[in-house]
């Protein structure tokens, strides 16, 4: 995705009934349909809307409306971004039927955003992370280290409202262990195919996102979890982002061990699935310009930074648990350790020069790490209640003592 918005005049919907619509749909798609680059569906929808003057439209017509800008476009990446998107950006009128919210309508020429707070060398920003990308101009960042929402679901309004009052919903509350509480995990086996088509789509979409504001060669470094990390990688790779391997964090979870449901005496020598000693980190890296050596000139990327001149960085990493008195510095559900962070952030930036992106940066743990190993960086959360954490972990994070990267003194530049 370029970043530039197609100039498209009101697009020409033929007047044609439903039934047939949905029979020369399904034909297109026997035949096999070009599938747009994601980035480019959700423009053609706006622009349709825009031109239909944000009346209300039935599926078949924007899908017919998109394939007239797009040419033959899978019917499933319309769908899907009305689904994911409403009722955020899109209201359902009726069935069938959906009209973008109006704040929601993108400006053909928008500002370049303003933090909501800075701490350090660590920009943070509020509001969704594919809207405020849409705002920055290409090559901004030169790396992403992230912890994405894995399911979608769990971070949604809904899901996050049950897991602040302790019951019910996607997560888990789990009860004492050993006189310790356990803290709350998604049930990523609720997840239907329905859920993992969008989750699909959603990654899809975010790498081509991603892939206009970064540098060629960028690192992008995505924390996911052994049940879902092949649908996250799949998806990735299709937006034009070359797979990297991965990052192995090795840690013990509380995830996985468990007896069968309501028949755990019976077969109490049996185990559902093995228990999680594990985290896949999935590598990416943005297409290079030209030779590594002519993308470490030009734009300071293409690897990673050795840990010395004997050590280069390596893909397996020991690890622990978050402990607790780093979480009571950012109680945040997904708190990754700094001890961990500090040392993939660094490994990031391979001659240490650019700016570390987190789309979903949660309590701001990254921007900590990246503070505290002399990094500038940027991080862009929609939740409000994460954003007024941040303000308050970021400086405590960063500051924090580990057993790992320790804490760098700032670099001039």
């Amino acid at each position: 995705m370029d970043g530039r918005r197609r100039q498209a005049g009101p697009p020409t919907t033929p007047q044609i009934d439903v039934g047939t619509s949905n029979h020369l749909l399904k034909c297109a798609m026997a035949d096999g349909l070009h599938r747009a680059p994601p980035g480019s569906v959700r423009d053609a929808i706006y622009d349709v809307f825009r031109a239909a003057g944000n009346e209300p439209l039935s599926v078949i017509e924007i899908e017919l409306a998109v394939a007239d800008l797009l040419g033959t476009v899978s019917s499933s990446s319309v769908r899907s971004y009305l689904n994911l998107n409403t009722p955020a950006s899109f209201e359902r009128t009726k069935r069938g039927f959906y009209r973008p919210r109006q704040q929601e309508l993108p400006l053909a020429k928008a500002r370049p955003p303003k933090p909501v707070f800075r701490s350090g060398r660590a920009a943070l920003y509020s509001g969704d992370c594919f809207d405020v990308l849409s705002r920055f101009p290409p090559n901004s960042f030169h790396a992403v280290v992230t912890d994405p929402p894995y399911g979608l679901v769990e971070f949604s309004e809904k899901e996050v409202q049950k897991l602040r009052r302790g019951r019910g919903g996607v997560w888990r509350i789990p009860p004492s262990f050993d006189g310790a509480r356990r803290s709350p995990l998604p049930r990523f086996t609720v997840l239907g195919a329905t859920e993992l088509r969008q989750l699909n789509e959603f990654f899809a979409e975010f790498g081509s996102v991603i892939a206009r504001v970064l540098v060629p060669g960028a690192n992008v470094l995505v924390a996911s979890n052994p049940l879902l990390s092949h649908h996250v990688a799949s998806a990735l790779t299709r937006s034009g982002l070359e797979s990297r391997g991965a990052i192995i964090r090795l840690v013990m979870t509380m995830r996985g061990g468990d007896r069968p449901k309501n028949a755990h005496t019976e077969f109490a020598d049996v185990s559902v699935m093995p228990r999680s000693m594990w985290e896949p980190w999935l590598c990416f890296r943005k297409p290079l310009d030209g030779r590594v050596q002519d993308n470490l000139r030009k734009w300071k990327t293409g690897g990673f930074r050795r840990l010395s001149e004997e050590r280069p960085f390596g893909d397996v990493i020991e690890s622990t648990p978050t402990r607790a008195a780093e979480k009571a510095l950012a109680p945040h559900p997904s708190l990754k350790p700094q001890a961990f962070l500090r040392q993939i952030v660094k490994g990031s930036l391979p001659l240490a020069q650019g700016i570390v992106l987190d789309p979903f940066s949660g309590s701001g743990s990254t921007l900590a790490a990246a503070n505290a190993v002399g990094y500038q960086s940027a991080g862009i959360e929609k939740d409000q209640a994460f954003v007024e954490l941040s303000v308050e972990a970021i400086p405590r994070l960063t500051a924090l003592e580990t057993n790992g990267v320790r804490r760098e003194k700032q670099r001039p530049r």
